[in-house]
C-alpha cells in the first residue's frame, strides 16, 4: 500500500510539472516596444556601415593580389611573346592583309590588330590568372563577407536587447534588401539574403548579379583594352611603314631569280632579326608602360565604381538597408533634411565624419 501511494504521489507531481511547463510555453513573449525597435534600427545601420568598411579592406587586399598576378604573368608571358621577332613578323603580315581589305576604312588595321591582341591577352594573361583569382570572384566574396559580418552583428544586437527570435525574423523580413521587381521573385528582404545559402541561389540576388555584369565595361576588358588599343595603333603604323619598305627587297628578289632571290630574302630576314633584337627592349618598355598605365586606371575603377566594381553588390545591399532604415527614422521623427540626411533607398550612404 505504501509503495502504491508513493507511485501515485510521483505521478501527480510529474503531471503538475508538465502542466506548469505547458502553461509557460503558452505565454507568448511580450511585444518589443517601438523605442527598442528604433534603437535596433540605428544599431543595424551602424553595423552595416562598419561591415562596409571591413569589406573595403578585404576587397582592396584581394584586388592588390590580382593586380600583382596580372603584372607577373604579363611580364613573364605576354610581353616576351609580343616583342619576339616571329610575332612581329606575323603581325606585320596581318596588318598588311588588314590594310588590303580595309577598303579605305580609317584606322581599320589598327582596330583589327587591337582585337587580335586583346584576344591574345585574354588567353595568355587574364584567363590563367582567373583560375586563381579575378574581380568577378572578388565581387561575390565581398558581398557574402558583408552579409556574414552583418549577420554576426545582428546576433549580438538580438542578445543585447533580448529580442525574441520570431519577432526579429519578422522585423528583418520587413526590411527590403533587393528591389529589382517585377516580378516579385526579383525582390528580397534582409532576412532572405541573410539565410540564402549559397547566396547566388536566391533569384533576387541572381538578378542583381546579372545587373552588375550588364553594366558598361566588363571587368576583364577594362584591364587591358585601353592599353592595347594604344599599343595596337602605334604598332600598326610602324608595321605598315615596314611593309612598305620591304617592297624594295621583294622587287630585288624577283629580278635576281628564284635561287638568288631566296638568298636575298633569307639575308634580308636575318638582317631584320638582328635589327629587331636591338629594338626589342624599347618595344617591351613601350608595351609595359602602355599596359601598366591603362591597367592601373582600370584597377581604380574596379575598386571604386559603385555600379560594376568589386564592391557593387556590397554597396547596393548596404544602400537599400541603410536607406530603408533611415527613411523609417525620418518618418518617425520628421525634420528638415540636413547635410547628414540619409539618401533614398538604393543609394549608398556614407555618414558624415
Amino acid at each position: 500500500m505504501y509503495l502504491r501511494g508513493l507511485v501515485v504521489t510521483m505521478l501527480v507531481l510529474l503531471a503538475g510539472c508538465a502542466a506548469s511547463q505547458r502553461a509557460r510555453e503558452a505565454v507568448a513573449p511580450a511585444p518589443v516596444s517601438a523605442s527598442t525597435w528604433r534603437q535596433v534600427d540605428r544599431d543595424i545601420v551602424q553595423a552595416s556601415q562598419q561591415a562596409v568598411l571591413q569589406v573595403k579592406v578585404f576587397a582592396r587586399g584581394s584586388m592588390e593580389h590580382w593586380r600583382l598576378r596580372v603584372y607577373a604573368v604579363t611580364d613573364e608571358t605576354f610581353i616576351p611573346w609580343f616583342s619576339s621577332y616571329w610575332t612581329q613578323e606575323w603581325m606585320a603580315m596581318k596588318v598588311s592583309w588588314y590594310s588590303l581589305s580595309a577598303h579605305d576604312e580609317q584606322d581599320a588595321p589598327a582596330a583589327r590588330l587591337s582585337a587580335y591582341l586583346q584576344q591574345e591577352y585574354q588567353e595568355q594573361v587574364l584567363a590563367p590568372v582567373a583560375v586563381e583569382i579575378d574581380p568577378d570572384a572578388i565581387l561575390g566574396q565581398a558581398t557574402e563577407f558583408y552579409l556574414e559580418l552583418l549577420d554576426k552583428s545582428l546576433q549580438a544586437i538580438a542578445q543585447r536587447y533580448r529580442l525574441p527570435a520570431a519577432q526579429l525574423d519578422q522585423r528583418l523580413n520587413a526590411i527590403p534588401a533587393i528591389r529589382l521587381g517585377p516580378p516579385p521573385a526579383r525582390d528580397a528582404s534582409l532576412y532572405q539574403v541573410l539565410h540564402a545559402k549559397p547566396l547566388i541561389t536566391l533569384p533576387a540576388y541572381s538578378a542583381l548579379y546579372q545587373q552588375i555584369h550588364s553594366a558598361p565595361a566588363g571587368t576583364g576588358e577594362m584591364s587591358s583594352q585601353a592599353g592595347i588599343v594604344s599599343v595596337a595603333r602605334q604598332t600598326s603604323e610602324k608595321l605598315e611603314a615596314q611593309m612598305a619598305g620591304r617592297g624594295i627587297a621583294g622587287a630585288a628578289s624577283a629580278v635576281a631569280g628564284k635561287i638568288a632571290g631566296a638568298v636575298i630574302s633569307l639575308g634580308t630576314a636575318g638582317f631584320r632579326a638582328i635589327a629587331h633584337e636591338s629594338d626589342r627592349a624599347g618595344i617591351e618598355a613601350q608595351m609595359r608602360q602602355s599596359l601598366g598605365q591603362a591597367f592601373d586606371r582600370a584597377w581604380l575603377r574596379l575598386m571604386n565604381n559603385t555600379g560594376n566594381g568589386v564592391m557593387a553588390g556590397t554597396y547596393y545591399l548596404a544602400g537599400q538597408i541603410e536607406g530603408e532604415l533611415g527613411k523609417r527614422a525620418a518618418q518617425e521623427l520628421p525634420a528638415a533634411p540636413g547635410p547628414g540626411s540619409p539618401p533614398a533607398p538604393g543609394q549608398y550612404w556614407t555618414p558624415p565624419r
